[in-house]
């Protein structure tokens, strides 16, 4: 990298519509190179498995010899990465810092690897890991596209926007993702390597992004944008700072708390929000009302879907190995014994992680706070798209129940009824009814058999809910439905309706 880096035009960004030029003649986008290595040898690139790619790239003329040097990170004859990269100049490349010499070798000094996130190929340029060689990473190693790039990626609503923040953009992942529904894209990071790599990154696609370099929210004080996306250094641990990319240098979960409650003021009327957070879990807490706190009283709708909980010790394990240390070296275990006595002196049970979506209301702060550990195959970006619809629909209902009872509602074709039997004194017994979604994120809703016989009778072109309401009390032998029925009912559907498991027509 070269010294005092800047945004405005680096001699890697400017090397970039060349570089562009040769991935594109050789075939080095994601697509191509699933499609040539095979899934299965693909498949040992996330293994970190060099073996099983190179053994299958010495076949590949020109993709091979790119996925040799830029995946593997093998010392290469420079003539052969010459050609594979024409009409790129070595000597530009390495100056550049693309590149570095090793010997009459050449190999790579970043990574750049494609992406194919839903909108179409994207390359991204970032540090070097250690996936494929053990090395220590810098305290301003911008990382690449690890798991929970890709997490956020596939949980951000895509729905077209005038403008979007990422802020903390790092590699520029995320905000060269946005650049394919968003009109305009803003990306902030502190770090300067980040910013450096992120204009490069751009450029490399083509993509036109504002790049501010400053501190959390001060590049974009008093500005507000439709969509926010964030994948901040939430690591819970010591207020300190190892690495820019994971450590905020706040206490605990101090920067998942400053992004939430801080959030909200970037938001223009019926902006969103999508960001990775973490939390503690305390023996005498509620990691809701944790949460919770965080929020502005006024001017939010929330929704916070914890993905995992982790061991104290489980999870200090793994962010020591994703700094490439081994916790089984002294200075490692030293680290892992003064990260432990932080979380023992505040009472640290667990760790939660999950996504924290935002949406701005004019209203009191609402918030749906719960867990969503089992396996799901869909992406949660468009759900949380719908999850804000139905919020908004069950808050017009709550100022005026008449919407409710007047409205007509149908059952999502994906919604289906389970009833679990299990042995008992008289055979077969009925232990539980549910209602569960197929999709998505798969909801299950226990109910009992007036709740079943409600949704049974809910059709599009069918009665409205209170006479369905009216038609139930009957069969329960009543002539009129008391106030506590009607609210019951009321408070099953909206339950439904939440979870898009029921929706009004």
């Amino acid at each position: 990298m070269p010294e005092n880096p800047t945004t405005t035009q680096s001699q890697l960004t400017a090397l970039c519509p060349e570089l562009r030029t040769a991935l594109t003649r050789v075939g080095y986008d994601a697509d191509t190179l699933v499609e040539a290595l095979g899934v299965d040898v693909h498949a040992a690139l996330g293994r970190s498995e060099p073996v099983p790619v190179r053994r299958a790239a010495r076949a590949l003329g020109e993709l091979g010899t790119l996925v040799r040097l830029l995946l593997l990170g093998d010392a290469l004859n420079e003539r052969e990465v010459a050609a594979a990269l024409a009409p790129v100049s070595i000597d530009r490349a390495v100056a550049a810092g693309l590149l570095e010499r090793d010997g009459d070798q050449v190999r790579a000094a970043l990574d750049l690897r494609p992406l194919d996130a839903g909108a179409g190929n994207r390359w991204i340029l970032s540090d070097l890991d250690d996936s494929m060689r053990r090395r220590t990473l810098a305290e301003d190693h911008v990382l690449g596209v690890g798991h929970a790039s890709l997490s956020l990626l596939r949980a951000t609503p895509t729905s077209p926007v005038g403008s979007v923040l990422d802020l903390g953009t790092g590699c520029g992942v995320q905000a060269v993702h946005a650049a394919s529904y968003g009109r305009t894209v803003t990306a902030t990071d502190v770090n300067a390597r980040a910013l450096w790599l992120a204009e490069a990154t751009a450029a490399l696609n083509d993509l036109d992004i504002e790049l501010l370099e400053g501190s959390w929210f001060e590049p974009v004080a008093g500005r507000r944008f439709d969509q926010v996306v964030a994948n901040p250094p939430f690591v819970v641990g010591p207020a300190r700072i190892e690495h820019t990319y994971r450590d905020s240098g706040l206490a605990l979960d101090g920067a998942s708390e400053l992004v939430i409650s801080r959030t909200p003021e970037l938001l223009a009327p019926g902006g969103t929000a999508s960001m990775l957070a973490a939390w503690v879990h305390t023996a005498d807490g509620d990691w809701r009302q944790r949460v919770s706190s965080w929020l502005p009283a006024h001017g939010v709708d929330a929704w916070v879907v914890q993905r995992d909980v982790a061991d104290p010790a489980l999870y200090v394990g793994t962010w020591l190995r994703d700094a490439g240390l081994d916790p089984r070296d002294r200075a490692a275990q030293a680290r892992a014994e003064q990260w432990l006595d932080a979380f023992t002196a505040a009472d640290v049970a667990g760790i939660g992680f999950g996504f924290v979506y935002l949406r701005a209301i004019d209203g009191p702060t609402e918030l749906l706070a719960e867990d969503l550990t089992h396996g799901f195959e869909d992406p949660l970006g468009a759900e949380a798209t719908r999850y804000f619809e139905r919020s908004a629909w069950l808050r017009a209902v709550a100022g005026d129940v008449d919407l409710a009872w007047n409205a007509r509602f149908a059952v999502d074709p994906a919604t289906a009824l389970e009833r679990v039997y299990l042995p008992g004194e008289q055979g077969w017994e009925q232990r539980v009814a549910r209602l569960h979604r197929g999709d998505g994120p798969r909801w299950q809703h226990e109910v009992d058999e007036s709740a079943i016989a409600l949704v049974a009778g809910m059709r599009a072109d069918g009665l409205p809910l209170y006479e369905l309401i009216e038609l139930l009390a009957l069969a329960h032998g009543s002539e009129d439905v008391t106030p506590e029925f009607a609210a019951d009912a009321l408070s099953v559907v909206s339950g439904l309706v939440r979870h898009g498991l029921v929706r009004p027509v």
